[in-house]
């Protein structure tokens, strides 16, 4: 598997944690061969996120299982799948992510994932969720209402758009996206609302030799480098999912991200 390393002293990210650190709850979660209990979960959670966040992450799902009675928010469906690959694979993210304080956007956030879940695990970072699907930013919008939760905004809207106006362009920390789409495009989304130094995480899964070399030809053109690419292995996620990360390290061209019509024609890289 394909790794560069970080060089940037005192960076945020910080790599794949190594298993000598790791507590006892992952060790011995990893080490089972069947699958993962919820209480076996539970505990991964609270030595990720801190056993205060449980209660938050129980009333998310109840009301995410709630909602999508009505309205097709996630797949997902049986209460400890939900756990699993909607928020432990959203923590995955802080395998690598270590900043005390930061401001995160999540392009595509869909029902709010990754973004929910780490703002849940990080209460003291700023959260954007950007989606262009209303019933989900309405579910969202809900979520912060009922958890209480600060610092954290849901937007309807395109990443296309936002990313030119002045309020949110080269102005995150962090930025995120799950969204099912090539490497060329994802960066071309998230590099404009990077200030330098920020870094980009992008959850993948499967061969990805080809679509990496397209992304780094693309990333030359955005400001964009190249970090690393590691692999998860959280218990129950270690199942070829990998976490490729970028960094800014010098403003986007004013010229991006282009109209989706304009990439689907013309990608970079």
């Amino acid at each position: 598997m394909q790794r560069e390393e970080n060089n940037r002293p005192g960076g945020a990210f910080r790599g794949h944690t190594p298993r000598a650190e790791q507590t006892d709850a992952v060790q011995q979660a990893q080490n089972r061969s069947r699958s993962l209990s919820e209480a076996e979960l539970i505990d991964v959670f609270q030595q990720l996120a801190g056993p205060g966040t449980i209660p938050r992450f129980l009333r998310l799902r109840q009301e995410l299982l709630d909602w999508n009675t009505r309205v097709n928010l996630t797949a997902i469906t049986d209460p400890t799948e939900v756990l699993l690959k909607h928020f432990l694979d959203s923590l995955s993210l802080l395998e690598v992510y270590g900043a005390e304080r930061a401001r995160v956007l999540d392009i595509g956030a869909g029902a709010g994932f990754p973004g929910l879940p780490l703002k849940i695990a990080r209460s003291q970072w700023e959260v954007v969720l950007l989606e262009a699907t209303g019933k989900k930013v309405n579910f969202q919008r809900h979520i912060i209402e009922t958890l209480g939760l600060h610092t954290i905004e849901a937007i309807h809207g395109r990443a296309e758009a936002l990313a030119h106006k002045p309020a949110y362009r080269a102005s995150f920390d962090l930025v995120t996206a799950r969204a099912v789409a090539s490497l060329p495009v994802l960066l071309e989304y998230a590099a404009p609302f990077c200030r330098p130094g920020a870094q980009i995480l992008l959850p993948k899964k499967g061969e990805l030799s080809a679509e990496l070399e397209q992304g780094k030809r693309a990333a030359r053109v955005l400001g964009v480098a190249f970090k690393a690419d590691y692999p998860v292995t959280l218990p129950g996620l270690n199942d070829g999912r990998r976490i490729l990360v970028w960094e800014q390290v010098k403003p986007c061209p004013a010229q991006y991200p282009r109209s989706g019509a304009a990439m689907a024609k013309k990608p970079l890289g």
